[in-house]
């Protein structure tokens, strides 16, 4: 799957969607004009023998501006008020349809085994951990991504999900989730909302206003034509709302179906498993409740689903493509029968987590970790067997698992991947004036156990901690933040490493507390040169072969002259300010970024794990999953 020219499809889907808004306000205009017209008419003693030709001579241009105006200021208004409100992250979309968080220490065997397969994935996809929400009211198997980016994502599975599918199918069902993340289709999808809401609007004012009039008419026998003409506006902007309605489920439909078929091929490619989004769509044509949702928002937002959360009769208006036609793309060897999986009732009942929380956790970060960005998972191992932790990472790797998991052991963890012992002194003391109580002993003990970490282990390690993080509040966060520049500066001295964590850390939390964003700006290479030339340079200082070398190998792959920087243009604070401007390329043109960060790394025929690091964190920053050619050599280094 090509998730970076899936994201300017995306991009390009989104011009297609505006199109489609404009030209459904248009009609919606056309329509309230009319309607009001003949209200008048009906108002103004004509009733019911008033033709249309009447009706409209009743408005002249100066009334139909007015109202045009006044119904695209609320179209407008209504989409702003809910594109401010879904963009405050994916948080806010999955608390409206009712979820909600699943604890970091968690006891339930079922939400451990989802937050298991979902860190998995997470290092898989070179992204950090989104936060796992669970519907607890809902029976149907269905799950959602939610957010702008990556970094205010979140996966949200109902608890009929992750009851009834085994772990090979939940883990399908959540990669499909994450393709929408990684590919772009989630700022597509908050925009679709937002915009659906405005249209459908106007229709509940005219349910607003048939009651208004109805309460009036039983109230007062007098003004019959006032009310009769209240009465004839509110069902005729009702029946507005049901044609804006309508034509919110074709765009719905025309936008959301192939993005669908997308997601499952590239669940594949994350699990490496075609069993598992093969048969969670089996076991879904075989389940009685199927992928239904209840909650009230679930038909407004049915576009960011897994599946159908509503039965359509008319396949027109659905947003997802047939079950059947999903299982054939995936399983073209498929005999037509679904799996038959009663529901488990007692199930459905949250229960305590054993032992095997603990080791499944245990195994994810001891195989994942080391893979640095591959999975390689036992398909045949269930849940509930007992896993044995991989040798590489033997007593560390449960207690890493568990501190990562709460907010104290995870500003532990990351401050102790900063730890020095000749620094340690001035580190504690800013750690006790922070008065964070238990921190101080936490940091030692974690720094001392960290010294030694491999780099390619550091990375995942800060992903693993960032959603744990976002729970702290914003005075903490800030403490916490503070508290990074002073262990980075302990030394008198930044190098890349504390680069990377200093600017994951402030790229995936930041826009939690103030609501930063990146926007694309930059269509071409060649805005952004600079940049390139000193992102190009400081890689290629850490390679064995000659600097100058490296470098151009990396130009060629850009296409574009470049010249090596001076090496005291090469600093940190330089590296940092350039990677910050490469965050606003456009996607397609980051995967050729990070294709020459590539060539340049593996101009000595190896690349290191520093190198490799450092590749990985920018690709992080830039929102951007690494290409193939990078994992392969990343791979062959090894």
């Amino acid at each position: 799957m090509d998730f970076f020219r899936e994201q300017d499809v995306a991009r390009r889907n989104t011009r297609l969607l505006t199109l489609l808004f404009t030209l459904a306000v248009l009609v919606l205009v056309v329509l309230t004009n009319v309607f009001l017209a003949l209200a008048l008419g009906f108002s103004g003693g004509s009733g019911l023998n008033a033709d249309l030709a009447d009706s409209l001579s009743m408005l002249d241009i100066r009334s139909t501006l007015v109202i045009s105006a006044c119904v695209m200021t609320v179209i407008g208004a209504v989409v702003l008020y809910n594109w401010i409100r879904f963009s405050q992250g994916g948080r806010a979309v999955v608390e409206a349809l009712g979820g909600r968080p699943v604890a970091s220490g968690t006891q339930d065997a079922y939400e451990r085994r989802a937050q298991n397969i979902v860190q998995e994935i997470s290092l898989a996809a070179n992204m950090p951990v989104p936060p796992l929400y669970v519907m607890d009211d809902e029976r149907g198997i269905n799950a959602l991504a939610a957010g702008v980016s990556p970094g205010d994502a979140v996966v949200a599975v109902t608890r009929g999900a992750m009851v009834q599918l085994s772990r090979d199918e939940l883990q399908g069902v959540i990669g499909h989730e994450f393709s929408h993340i990684l590919n772009g289709d989630m700022r597509l999808s908050i925009r679709l909302a937002a915009m659906l809401r405005g249209i459908t609007f106007i229709g509940d004012i005219g349910a607003v206003l048939l009651r208004s009039g109805g309460r009036r008419r039983v109230r007062s026998s007098s003004r019959k034509n006032d009310t009769a003409g209240l009465l004839v506006i509110g069902l005729g902007l009702y029946l507005i709302g049901l044609i804006g309605g309508l034509m919110a489920g074709l765009i719905k439909s025309a936008i959301s179906k192939q993005k669908e078929y997308l997601a499952d091929a590239s669940s594949v490619q994350f699990t490496r498993n075609p069993d598992g989004i093969g048969n969670a769509l089996k076991v879904i044509g075989g389940y009685t409740p199927g992928t239904l949702v209840h909650t009230a928002r679930a038909e407004e937002l049915s576009h960011l689903f897994f599946g159908q959360v509503k039965h359509r009769l008319w396949m027109l208006f659905a947003t997802h493509p047939k079950l059947e036609k999903r299982i054939l793309r995936v399983d073209p060897h498929w005999d037509g029968r679904f799996i038959d999986r009663s529901p488990d009732h007692r199930a459905l009942v949250p229960k305590l987590a054993d032992e095997m929380g603990l080791n499944q956790a245990r195994r994810a970060i001891s195989t994942a970790l080391p893979a640095a960005m591959l999975i390689d998972l036992d398909s045949s191992a269930q849940p509930d067997e007992p896993v044995e932790a991989a040798p590489s990472l033997p007593e560390l790797a449960g207690r890493i698992i568990e501190d990562a998991r709460e907010p104290l052991g995870a500003m532990s963890l990351i401050l102790g991947l900063l730890w020095h012992e000749d620094t340690q002194k001035v580190q504690l003391a800013a750690v006790e004036k922070a008065n964070i109580r238990g921190l101080e002993l936490l940091v030692a003990q974690s720094g001392r156990e960290l010294q030694d970490l491999a780099p390619e282990l550091r990375l995942p390690l800060i992903e693993l901690c960032l959603p744990t993080l976002k729970t702290l509040s914003e005075p903490q966060y800030k403490t916490f933040k503070q508290l990074l520049l002073n262990f980075i500066r302990a030394d008198g001295r930044v190098d890349l490493f504390e680069w990377c964590l200093y600017q994951l850390v402030r790229h995936y939390l930041d826009p939690q507390f103030v609501r930063t964003r990146h926007r694309a700006q930059f269509a071409k290479l060649e805005q952004v040169s600079t940049s390139l030339a000193i992102a190009l340079g400081t890689l290629a200082q850490l390679g064995k072969t000659d600097t100058q070398t490296a470098f151009q190998s990396g130009a060629e792959v850009l296409d574009m002259p470049l010249t090596l920087p001076q090496p005291e243009q090469l600093g940190v604070q330089e590296f940092g300010k350039a990677v910050d401007q490469l965050v606003a390329c456009y996607p397609l043109l980051k995967v050729t970024i990070l294709k020459a960060l590539a060539k340049v790394a593996e101009q000595d025929d190896e690349m290191s794990s520093r190198e490799l690091t450092l590749i990985k964190a920018i690709a992080a920053v830039i929102d951007c999953p690494l290409p193939n050619n990078v994992l392969e050599a990343a791979m062959l280094s090894r």
